[in-house]
Order: structure tokens, then C-alpha cells, then sequence
């Protein structure tokens, strides 16, 4: 595939924003340190000024004044902690056009895919501030037909915010005001003084590796590959309504839970782990509204907790459904609360050495997982004044053991997996999948 940038530029905010350093709290230092890569697809509509790039860049230039921070970069303070330099250098914004046709990359997650020259390629190789925290590329294709690529620095925050400010972004070019103003405070989500964890956060405990009797050695880093499958609504209703035929079990259970206890067991029978294997989940809880008193709606950063359920591979396989949801349902329900997110703050504060509790590769790979729900969130909001995408999701999935789950674009009630899993492990997984 070629793709010709024609235009590069640097857009800074339209008038004077607050200048000096954004306080980062420790959730935000935890993040992995990269762009977070997705792409939006939009299907041309006839209209003569479809994705007017000086259009949208004027409306970048207007949001960049609430979203400061989005137009700094990265820094370190007088202790060493990193923050965020306001200083309104901008971000990259490129505008690029391709022979190819778009129904080629919509939804291509194969080993080919060229769906990763749709996000700009930021340069890492130089000093931390030297790179823009958010970088973004409007590709046409032939068709006339649109990819907006986006790489968000997770610093910045995390997928609510990433989302909050493309649709802010979005309202501003249809001439809109954001329903939501940022709320840029961090200091909200310091720890106490003095810091007191009051559990034990088994989140941020190393994972379980692969038992010492495995064939495989801890080290290696076995190929891994990227695939999407579909559920139905009927198929999600089926396996909804399992605990109550297996057990007459009524507990209305989230569909998340269902369906991420499906696939734990999914996973780990397509792994072949054996029967004493411990296995980790990890679960992403927004602690917005979990928190007491709650974080003002347009708080802007990262406030990613994770419920961590453990269990023996041989457990998952041969207890009732029903158990395994009510592993991942209880601890949400009963665990996750003010003061154990606060907890876990303040756990972050008394590690010594905060780089070893950033989750990296190793983290969610086998025999572990990770099931990042996206069905709540306002992925497909972003209207330019063209419509909405027709699709929307991860451009790649950096991590083995990491699944995306997304809502359907016409709000059918289907839900879409991005996976990324060893490939000795796909074919299986897929099959066990769809055993509903």
C-alpha cells in the first residue's frame, strides 16, 4: 500500500493557554508510555468539503484551549516525577491520501494488515519531551472515503478522556460548545498523607508465569497475532441466561461479566495451560463514580483501577459457569469501593521504584488476560459534520493476552472481539469461542 503525506503541521491552541507543569497522579504513572493507537472510519457522503482538513484543524486549534495539556509534552520535575509541560507546542496533525480502497482496512487485523500507516508513527528514540502527546492523520481513499488515525499518549489519560476530547473535538467542528468541559485537577486522586494502605493489592502483584513444568520457558516471546471475531445479541443472550439454566441462578449479571468469565475459560483451554496453572484477570474499573465523592464528570487523566481474580486453569475448566462469573461479579461488586481504590493510591505512593509497576508486555501474556470492555463508552459520537464513523476500534493490539471488546456501530446489541493471542492458540480460542 502507498500513502502520500501531502501537508504536516503542528497545530497549536488558538489563543494563550496556562503555561508551566500538570501534576500527574500515580495513576497516570503507572500507564504504559505510548500512543494508544486507533483509527476512525468515515464513508464520504458527496459533500464537496468532506473532511476539510483547514476545517478540522481550526476546530483542533479551538479545543486545544480547555484540553491545554493535550498540546504539551512530557517532562520530568525537580524530584524526577514525570508531568506534563503545558507549554502549547502542539500536536501533529498530517494529511495523507492512498490508491487503496477503504473496505481493505476496516476490520483488518491480519498478519498483512497495513492498518498501522493509518496512526502517525511517533519517534521514541529521543528525550521524552520531544515527542507530541497526541498525533493524528486524516488518510483518503479512492473511494473518496476517510480514515482518521489517532495515537493518544496514555499519560494524558485514559479511554473515557481520550474519547471526551475527539468528541469534543468533533462538536467543535459542527460549530457546537462540548456537552463537558475538562476538568484538568489531578490532585483529586493524591494519596494521603501519611499513605495507608488499608488491603492487600494483588493488581499490582507480578503475574503468574508459566509453571516451571511447562514446556516453554518464561522468557521467550512466542509469535502472537491479532483477530476479531463477532457475537450476535442472540449469542450473548444464550450465554446470559446459561447461569440461570445451569444453576437457576436469577443474579442479573453484567453482560461484561458474562461474557469475560466466557472468555477466561476460553483462553485458557485454548492454551492448553494445565490444571495447577494460576491464572490472572485483569479488569478495568473506571473509579470515576466509585469514588467518594465522585470525580467531576470531564475529569481528564487516567483513573484505571483493576479488579485481579486468580485461579487454577483447572478450576476454570471444571467449575459451573456460574463460579467463574461470580469470581469476576463479587469482587467488582463488593471489593471495588472508595476505599479500596483510595487504598490503592496510596499503595502506588509507598512503592520505591513506581517504573516497576507499569504494565509492559509481559504483563497480561499467557497465562494471564486482560478484557477491556468499550461497550459503554462513546466510541462512535465522533461526528465532523459528515456523520458518523462506520467503524471505529484499535488500529493494533500491543499486547498478547490483551482482548478489546466493542459495541456495534449500528447498535444491534452484537459486541466485536479485537484479540491478540499466541498463534498456536487462535484457532483454538475461536473454536471455543463460539461453543456457547
Amino acid at each position: 500500500m502507498e500513502i502520500s503525506v501531502k501537508k504536516s503541521t503542528m497545530v497549536r491552541p488558538a489563543r494563550e493557554t496556562p503555561k508551566g507543569s500538570l501534576w500527574l497522579s500515580n495513576l497516570d504513572l503507572v500507564m504504559i508510555r505510548y500512543h494508544v493507537p486507533t483509527v476512525y472510519y468515515y464513508k464520504a457522503n458527496g459533500c464537496s468539503n468532506f473532511f476539510d482538513p483547514e476545517k478540522l484543524k481550526e476546530a483542533l486549534s479551538k479545543i486545544l484551549v480547555p484540553f491545554y495539556p493535550v498540546a504539551g509534552r512530557l517532562g520530568f520535575d525537580e524530584n524526577g516525577r514525570l508531568e506534563i509541560v503545558c507549554n502549547a507546542q502542539g500536536v501533529l496533525f498530517i494529511e495523507a491520501e492512498t490508491t487503496s480502497a477503504m473496505d481493505q482496512f476496516i476490520g483488518d487485523y491480519s498478519d498483512k494488515s497495513q492498518v498501522f500507516r493509518l496512526v502517525p508513527k511517533v519517534d521514541y528514540s529521543g528525550r521524552i519531551s520531544s515527542y507530541p502527546l497526541l498525533v493524528l492523520q486524516v488518510t483518503t481513499f479512492k473511494c473518496g472515503g476517510v480514515c482518521l488515525g489517532v495515537g493518544f499518549q496514555h499519560t494524558l489519560g485514559d479511554a473515557a478522556s481520550a474519547f471526551h476530547f475527539i468528541n469534543s473535538w468533533a462538536d467543535t467542528a459542527r460549530g457546537l460548545s462540548p456537552s463537558t468541559a475538562p476538568f484538568m485537577d489531578r490532585t483529586l486522586l493524591r494519596a494521603r498523607v501519611p499513605p495507608t494502605p488499608t488491603s492487600h493489592h494483588v493488581e499490582y502483584d507480578p503475574p503468574p508465569s508459566m509453571l516451571a513444568s511447562e514446556s516453554q520457558s518464561n522468557d521467550l516471546i512466542r509469535p502472537s497475532i491479532v483477530s476479531i471475531f463477532n457475537l450476535t445479541a442472540d449469542q450473548l443472550n444464550t450465554l446470559k441466561a446459561k447461569p440461570n439454566i445451569e444453576n437457576a441462578d436469577t443474579t442479573r449479571y453484567s453482560t461484561y461479566s458474562v461474557l469475560t468469565a466466557h472468555l477466561w475459560r476460553c483462553v485458557s483451554k485454548a492454551r492448553g495451560l494445565s490444571d495447577d496453572q494460576p491464572t490472572k484477570l485483569y479488569v478495568p474499573i473506571d473509579g470515576r463514580s466509585r469514588l467518594n465523592p465522585p470525580l467531576p464528570s470531564g475529569y481528564f487523566g487516567n483513573v484505571i483501577f483493576h479488579a485481579t481474580p486468580i485461579a487454577t486453569a483447572g478450576d476454570l475448566q471444571s467449575e459451573p459457569f456460574t463460579n467463574t462469573i461470580k469470581r469476576i461479579h463479587e469482587l467488582v461488586l463488593k471489593q471495588v469501593n472508595d476505599e479500596y481504590l483510595r487504598s490503592a493510591v496510596d499503595h502506588i505512593e509507598k512503592v520505591p521504584d513506581q517504573n516497576t509497576l507499569v504494565r509492559g508486555s509481559n504483563t497480561f501474556r499467557c497465562p494471564n488476560l486482560v478484557v477491556t470492555g468499550l461497550m459503554r463508552l462513546p466510541i462512535y459520537d465522533a461526528d465532523f459534520g459528515w456523520g458518523c464513523p462506520i467503524f471505529m476500534g484499535p488500529a493494533d493490539v500491543e499486547q498478547e493476552g490483551k482482548i478489546f471488546v466493542l459495541p456495534s456501530p449500528i447498535n444491534d446489541g452484537s459486541l466485536s472481539l479485537v484479540s491478540r493471542l499466541e498463534t498456536s492458540h487462535m484457532k483454538l480460542f475461536e473454536k471455543f469461542l463460539y461453543e456457547i
